[in-house]
């Protein structure tokens, strides 16, 4: 697994699937797990909960050692800012975080002023959307 990523470990990424609402999320953590399969939602195996994941496009291959693949999966663990707003990250932001609005398939996504906790108290926008059901998939790019 990896935090800090390169968009080159992610050019078989189809759509990023959010299982939860973009907007109540500053930041979001990222890494690249193993799978056995290249779509739908991946196992989850840390503290804290997934909020989204990459699916493979049909061209991914597995290792030959493992037979796995390789996907992002997007968390939060137990002490992060929308858990708890004042604690370790009421500023600032763990290495691997990152705006969940930047993100999109085969792009890591960036740190921004809101990841970053500087704008707490302000309204940032946010990339127009319309309301999205659970498992809402973003294809491609936005």
């Amino acid at each position: 697994m990896s935090s800090l990523l390169h968009e080159s470990q992610l050019t078989h990424e189809a759509n990023v699937v959010w299982l939860e609402d973009l907007d109540e999320l500053d930041y979001v953590r990222q890494a690249l797990d193993k799978s056995a399969r290249r779509s739908g939602k991946p196992r989850y195996a840390r503290d804290g909960r997934m909020v989204g994941y990459a699916e493979l496009d049909k061209d991914a291959e597995a290792n030959p050692d493992s037979g796995l693949f390789q996907r992002r999966t997007f968390f939060l663990l137990p002490h992060d800012r929308p858990n708890e707003p004042e604690g370790l990250y009421k500023e600032g932001a763990p290495g691997e975080a990152v705006d969940p609005r930047t993100i999109e398939s085969r792009r890591v996504g960036e740190k921004t002023p809101r990841s970053q906790g500087k704008f707490r108290n302000e309204i940032v926008p946010s990339r127009p959307r319309s309301p999205k059901p659970e498992g809402f998939v973003r294809s491609g790019g936005l």
